[in-house]
């Protein structure tokens, strides 16, 4: 979004452009493998579907989880949800 500040007595004007805030996801949660349900990631397979980690992270998986290490946030809930939880076992990024 542009805006004009006419400068004082001359009557012409600044073009301000805002500086658009770009992430290309580099962080450290671009990183890990994530756990997330079973039923999510084939459904993301089969639709292109975001899906949403234990952790919170929302992404639609496009690499092979087995190349990274996991998340240490979805491994920390997954094992304080014991053997009933209901959170998948399964890792995909």
């Amino acid at each position: 979004m542009s805006t004009l500040e006419p400068e004082r007595g001359t009557g012409t004007g600044t073009l301000v452009e805002p500086t658009p805030q770009v992430s290309h996801g580099d962080g450290d949660h671009e990183r890990f493998a994530h756990y997330v349900q079973k039923d999510k990631i084939m459904a993301s397979a089969l639709d292109g579907t975001p899906v949403v980690a234990l952790c919170g992270k929302v992404w639609v998986p496009g690499r092979d989880p087995k190349k990274y290490p996991v998340c240490p946030l979805c491994k920390e809930i997954y094992e304080s949800m014991g053997s009933g939880g209901e959170g998948g076992d399964d890792k995909k990024k």
